[in-house]
């Protein structure tokens, strides 16, 4: 017998309970703890739901019964009955997540009305017009929301009947027309449903419980879920309460509002109301609703109560509150409380406004802001009043907004975008080839590719807004022309991305600037005072490097030298150096390269004078500076046929035979960092040489300069790594003898494979700090392509639960996490002071902080514009850890 309980009646509840009662359930039941007035409710729990899920759909055996018994002892204490002749009760039907979730079920009010009971509630209230029209808004909402009808039958035949009575709005509408509606809406149920409309308030109540079941994973709500991180392994409640009435007439009223302003933090009133209506008509914008103070002239009692409530409530809560109401004949009641939702300019102003008024301290001024509520307003943003509709919907990759003619490849961006017009490159997915493009572009958007893809990661470094993997796009890059369901825009035409909630626009919309104002540098002071962990940033230029530093980057993590080598002008150079055919002729090469290398340190080292800086040497395999295999073949091909050039030819040919020299199939698992440095060790000599000369210039020039930190990427093996830590040891002390002055700096390496991690205790002789790169940790740990991954089965694995997250946004705790525990723990069994820290993705990503705190970590690195959320991820690590 299953004796597991899954009802709770309103005065069992209180706010420790909302794990199983819902958010919604937990507030109610508090409110009465603490003397609010609220209807009389009973909570069916979010173990029944999560039973329910887990049983295919079936409830548990004794849910049923339990409700019953639920509904009995509401009836006792109301003295009522559902669906009675004399004395009806009414109840209304919400859904209640733990956190408060947009997608879920609409509110079911007036249950129990019916043919039998409709009569006796016109008695009750003496206003018949009332009766029917609460029974016209029962048979729609069950209609829409339990059985599925269209809701736009029942608007069509509301709409009719306002037409032949001559009249605009739905409280013109007579007892005697409602009844019309009534019977109107009925037959229409019937003929939608096939068969007979269910009077049965008691199966009704069970039919709509089950409906918020289902809610649970409904397509919106899921899509909620994954962008909130909310497990869908919570389930959801149901509330079941007696109706209280504000469409009673003009004693009557129904409202929301918020004890501060949720857009801006002002402590400043802020709500609407309507006379003689219900709560969903507020939300549902069928009438214009009232601004709150006017509720002072019309209901003075009942509005000075709710004044009142909502002090008492935000000073129990010790947070801005959003508050549903019902006045029914001048008496208040509260239908709701919650934590309300704000901008995360209003979240900062809020917190700060709080520990001024001394009702919280900062460390729970701390705990209240979501770290990626800062990310909001260090870009441009959409003006929230816009009122557009999307045209396409992607991932939120890159926050911020951006407006501009749409372009489909990079050099076009460049082109336009290096005379000032502002573009938004399109393509399938951004490759390396492409960065010449980004960089000049307002924003970017993919068809493929996830939240760590190559547009998202470099859009982020660069503060760019991206939306990527966008659903139902078709590009033509040939024809120039992007499709969107039955519209075809062309290059030039005008989009604005939204990439901090992945929205794409097909015009432009109005933007506001980033909102870095005093609170935001205040709270994030409060963050610095209380965390463990340094925050660095990755940064491969002088420009990004000062950026981060201006947002509070105590220095470099991670600065990527083979992104210098990318740019147009040194190519040639670098194309050079790889159809070498000599180490003498390589050597000449790379001496051409030193120059750029040194020019490109300096610029960094000036900006982060003071700090550390870790450089790491060359990364990625050779073939990604040469052409593709297949264009540099179709480009032999062409000179061969037209017999042009035969200088040209030759040289397409020697190119072509070293891309086929390069060529793997795969490559980011071939000859690519330590492991070329092995083949060709000019290479890391050339790179440290040009290191050290950068931060002497930068010494004599500043007067100081930065740590220096060399990092060897890809190490395996400790050979690896000792030999490379000779060649650079080497190249090193030649330029300090040759300087005739010195300078302290490190070498340590970048664990990014299991085996480096497994073996860290070793690797650790020849290593003077680690540097987990938890991007290339993933991928190899559970042996999958980022790439590949989120361009096919990755995402479903997410949407079916395989996966809660994706690994390359938020870090593999179980597995990877495991890997980057054993290497901190055995580096340090062999240096007990080894300096570790993480310059992955996942170095901003607040979850992921979380994790590297209690890994014992020294640092964590990320791109420029997320350092402030690491900073405050950082702190809210600490105080969650204690």
């Amino acid at each position: 017998m299953n004796d597991v309980r899954y009802i709770y009646d309103l005065s069992e509840g209180d706010a420790s309970m909302k794990p199983l009662l819902g958010g919604k359930g937990a507030g109610v039941a508090e409110m009465n703890k603490v003397g609010v007035p609220v209807p009389d409710a009973f909570t069916v729990t979010t173990k029944a739901c999560v039973e329910t899920m887990n049983n295919g759909g079936t409830w548990p055996e004794t849910l049923a019964e339990q409700i019953a018994q639920g509904l009995a002892r509401l009836e006792q204490r109301t003295g009522r009955t559902l669906g009675g002749t004399t004395k009806p009760l009414l109840v209304s039907v919400r859904s209640g997540a733990v956190f408060s979730m947009p997608g879920m079920m609409d509110t079911i009010l007036n249950l129990g009305i019916s043919d039998e009971s409709v009569v006796a509630v016109a008695e009750e209230s003496g206003n018949e017009r009332f009766a029917w029209d609460c029974y016209r808004r029962f048979i729609q909402m069950y209609g829409e929301v339990v059985e599925g009808v269209p809701s736009h039958v029942y608007e069509d035949a509301l709409s009719a009947l306002k037409s032949s009575r001559g009249v605009e709005n739905d409280t013109d509408l007579t007892a005697e027309d409602l009844k019309e509606l009534v019977a109107t809406f009925k037959e229409i149920s019937n003929e939608q449903l096939g068969g007979e409309w269910t009077s049965d308030p008691r199966e009704q109540l069970n039919r709509a419980v089950n409906a918020v079941f289902k809610s649970w994973q409904n397509p919106r709500a899921e899509v909620y879920r994954r962008a909130n991180n909310i497990s869908a392994s919570l389930g959801t409640a149901v509330n079941i309460m007696q109706m209280v009435f504000g469409n009673r007439g003009d004693t009557s009223a129904t409202g929301v509002c918020f004890t501060r302003n949720p857009s801006t933090g002002e402590k400043a009133l802020y709500g609407e109301f309507l006379v003689n209506a219900q709560g969903e008509d507020v939300v549902a914008g069928i009438r214009t609703p009232r601004p709150l103070a006017e509720m002072r002239e019309v209901l003075p009692e009942a509005y000075d109560q709710l004044i009142d409530t909502m002090h008492r409530m935000e000073n129990h809560y010790k947070d801005m509150q959003d508050m549903e109401f019902t006045v029914e004949d001048g008496k208040l009641f509260l239908l709701q409380t919650r934590n309300g939702k704000r901008t995360a300019a209003a979240a900062l102003k809020v917190a700060s406004d709080l520990v001024d008024e001394g009702i919280i301290t900062k460390n729970e001024a701390l705990l209240r802001i979501e770290p990626g509520q800062l990310d909001q307003l260090l870009h441009p943003a959409i003006d929230p009043s816009h009122g557009r509709q999307p045209v396409a919907l992607g991932l939120p990759a890159s926050p911020g907004a951006a407006v501009g003619e749409i372009v489909f490849d990079a050099d076009t961006a460049a082109e336009r975008g290096g005379r000032g017009e502002p573009v938004i490159l399109v393509r399938f997915e951004t490759t390396p080839d492409d960065i010449h493009g980004v960089i000049v572009a307002q924003g970017i958007l993919t068809a493929h590719g996830g939240m760590t893809s190559h547009a998202a990661v470099v859009a982020r470094g660069m503060g760019k807004p991206c939306v990527a993997g966008a659903q139902g796009i078709r590009i033509d890059p040939v024809a120039k022309t992007l499709t969107i369901g039955a519209t075809v825009f062309h290059e030039g035409d005008t989009m604005t991305l939204d990439g901090s909630v992945g929205k794409v626009y097909g015009e432009a919309l109005a933007l506001i600037p980033p909102q870095i104002n005093e609170d935001f540098q205040r709270v994030v002071q409060w963050a610095d005072e209380v965390r463990r962990l340094g925050v660095r940033a990755n940064a491969d230029n002088f420009e990004d490097a000062t950026k981060a530093r201006e947002l509070g980057a105590e220095g470099i993590g991670l600065c990527r030298t083979e992104h210098m080598f990318m740019a147009q002008d040194r190519l040639p150079a670098v194309r050079k150096m790889i159809l070498a055919d000599t180490p003498e002729q390589r050597a000449a090469a790379l001496a051409e390269i030193l120059p750029m290398q040194q020019t490109d340190f300096e610029g960094i080292f000036t900006a982060m004078k003071g700090l550390p800086v870790t450089v790491r040497l060359l990364d990625p395999p050779l073939h990604e500076f040469l052409p593709n295999l297949v264009e540099q073949s179709l480009l032999v091909q062409r000179l061969e046929l037209e017999g042009g050039d035969t200088a040209e030819l030759a040289q397409a040919r020697q190119t072509l035979s070293q891309v086929k020299k390069l060529h793997e199939l795969n490559p980011m698992l071939g000859t690519r960092g330590c492991r070329l440095a092995m083949l060709y060790p000019e290479i890391p000599e050339m790179q440290a040489r040009a290191i050290i000369r950068a931060a002497l210039a930068v010494l004599d020039r500043e007067g100081e300069t930065v740590g220096v930190e060399i990092m060897i990427p890809l190490v395996a093996l400790t050979k690896e790594l000792e030999t490379q830590r000779a060649i650079v040891v080497a190249a090193v002390e030649e330029e300090f003898a040759a300087a005739g002055r010195s300078l302290d700096y490190t070498v340590g390496t970048m664990i990014e494979l299991p085996r480096a991690a497994l073996i860290a205790d070793k690797i650790a002789e020849h290593a003077d700090f680690f540097s987990f790169g938890t991007n290339d940790l993933t991928q190899t740990t559970i042996g999958i392509s980022r790439d590949d991954a989120e361009n096919g089965f990755l995402t479903n694995y997410v949407m079916e639960h395989v996966l809660e997250r994706n690994p390359f946004e938020s870090i593999d705790v179980e597995g990877v996490g495991q890997l980057v525990t054993e290497g901190v723990t055995k580096g340090r069994s062999t240096k007990p002071k080894l300096k570790t820290g993480v310059c992955g993705e996942h170095g901003g990503d607040p979850d992921s902080v979380e994790f590297f705190n209690s890994a014992g970590l020294d640092y964590v690195s990320c791109s420029p514009f997320r350092v402030p959320i690491a900073r405050f991820a950082a702190a809210k690590a600490v105080l969650q850890q204690a």
